[in-house]
């Protein structure tokens, strides 16, 4: 399925590369692909877009969406004690539930926003006991087989350990462009709303930020200085990047997306391209 045709009537017509994705030819990686959603589906894209990539911790708000489903389902609950003591789903969602990066209890629930890979490996621990499936299972049965996901597999931690393409994962960004296919439209609300606001912490590799807002599963945008989005995206703009070289993002100002994969690990190569990239969609869109 080639630049998003197929069956789907939100996909079958043309897309043809857009020119502010075009900047990706000069780019310092081996391999890319990008795609722009509006809730129409895709609108503009540009190179491999059914190749699979690795997500790194694109991974999370992706399961994110799939524990989100379950709370709906009321498998578990947003308010349900996990992991550290004092701390709830919610919290681990929100990196607010103190524990660090990999482990280990940095500050009691609430205190501080401290990014975990850990928590989410809670949270697919949680997940496990709730609904007797691994989180790999949960995740192919709440969101990768309703959405026709074909490229999209979780492959160990539900932190970092998910791969997809640009079609899939435009297939599920629509859905928080333009709610209610997935989750129904006020956990979408939920989910990209400042949980716990006005807490401290670093977004990783770009340092500290007062206050570091984060939805449930997602980052959201704020006045944070420096981003990895664009000086133009709009404060309620939500997203994640992951080390793989990858990220996402929807801005409700615009409603509208990006997705950017590619085959080089996050570094300083990332740093004024990627906030440049999103800046030439946001003018695009504007």
């Amino acid at each position: 399925m080639a630049h998003g045709s197929g069956t789907d009537p939100t996909y079958d017509r043309p897309v043809i590369p857009s020119g502010p994705l075009l900047a990706l030819d000069r780019w310092p990686v081996e391999r890319a692909a990008a795609a722009i959603v509006t809730a129409d589906g895709v609108v503009a894209a540009h190179g491999d877009v059914d190749e699979p990539f690795a997500l790194a911790s694109v991974t999370k708000p992706l399961f994110a969406s799939a524990l989100l489903v379950a709370v709906e389902e009321e498998v578990v609950g947003l308010d349900d004690p996990a992991g550290p003591r004092g701390a709830t789903v919610r919290h681990l969602l929100a990196h607010a539930s103190g524990l660090g990066l990999d482990g280990g209890e940095l500050a009691r629930p609430g205190r501080r926003r401290i990014y975990s890979n850990a928590g989410y490996d809670a949270l697919g621990h949680v997940l496990h006991r709730a609904a007797d499936l691994t989180p790999d299972a949960y995740l192919a049965e709440a969101v990768i087989e309703p959405l026709g996901l074909s490229a999209t597999e979780l492959r160990g931690s539900p932190a970092s350990g998910g791969r997809s393409s640009v079609t899939d994962l435009a297939r599920w960004l629509v859905t928080f462009v333009s709610p209610g296919a997935l989750l129904a439209p006020g956990t979408v609300t939920e989910a990209t709303t400042v949980a716990f606001p006005g807490l401290d912490g670093l977004v990783p590799g770009y340092g500290k930020q007062s206050p570091n807002d984060w939805g449930l599963g997602f980052e959201i945008r704020g006045h944070k200085d420096p981003h990895w989005t664009a000086p133009g995206n709009s404060p309620a703009t939500f997203g994640h990047f992951g080390r793989a070289g990858t990220f996402v993002w929807v801005d409700p100002a615009l409603a509208a997306g990006l997705i950017v994969l590619t085959d080089r690990e996050f570094g300083d190569w990332c740093l004024p391209r990627w906030p440049a990239v999103s800046q030439a969609v946001v003018d695009h869109l504007a």
